[in-house]
């Protein structure tokens, strides 16, 4: 009966998209967080350096980044804050997740949590390996990057109630930055080879 009422909703909620206009509304968000990225990073790389002083030695740079990275952390740190505050809120989420399945109360924030993880993840990750690649004024993509990074998830989470469009430019401004660490450790990497 459960799994019967679960798929009449999730066909009732998929007939009332209109995937033509959502995916014309992710494509102008992605556009429009790509422009907001690229204006970010150009910014970063030419003011930054002018009032911040970037290590040049690799140990500092990846020391630097570490200490960069706590504010992506931190992301995922009000993730599971929100969650776990919801559980509390609700009578049906507070037995927690193995015992049934979540209220839509706290889908959201679930969600948000496990996309947050994800991409912390991989940011984090690219950005510690820039780290022993690069050093001095180049570190500044990084700062930009966590910045950016900070926009993407408060965006996201604000537009994931209202469909993929509205949530899309969060979505993209989360992760154009860290493909972007990860193109340039790749290029750097063919450039001056794995070994150190």
């Amino acid at each position: 009966m459960i799994w019967g009422d679960l798929k009449t909703s999730i066909m009732n909620t998929a007939q009332d998209i209109d995937l033509k206009k959502e995916v014309q509304g992710i494509r102008t968000a992605a556009v429009k967080a790509l422009i907001f990225s690229t204006a970010c990073f150009a910014a970063g790389y030419l003011l930054l350096p002018k009032y911040m002083n970037f290590p040049v030695a690799t140990f500092d740079a990846l020391v630097f980044v570490l200490r960069v990275d706590l504010f992506i952390l931190l992301w995922v740190v009000v993730a599971v804050g929100l969650v776990a505050h919801a559980r509390r809120q609700s009578s049906a989420d507070i037995r927690a997740a193995a015992i049934g399945r979540p209220s839509n109360s706290i889908k959201i924030k679930i969600a948000f949590l496990q996309n947050t993880l994800e991409q912390a993840f991989i940011a984090i990750g690219s950005h510690l390996v820039l780290s022993t690649l690069v050093a001095g004024p180049a570190l500044s993509l990084i700062v930009v990057a966590t910045a950016l990074f900070a926009v993407g998830r408060i965006t996201f989470y604000r537009g994931y109630p209202r469909g993929a469009a509205a949530r899309a430019f969060g979505m993209v401004t989360t992760v154009i930055p860290t493909m972007v660490i990860l193109g340039l450790c790749l290029v750097s990497l063919a450039r001056i080879g794995i070994a150190p």
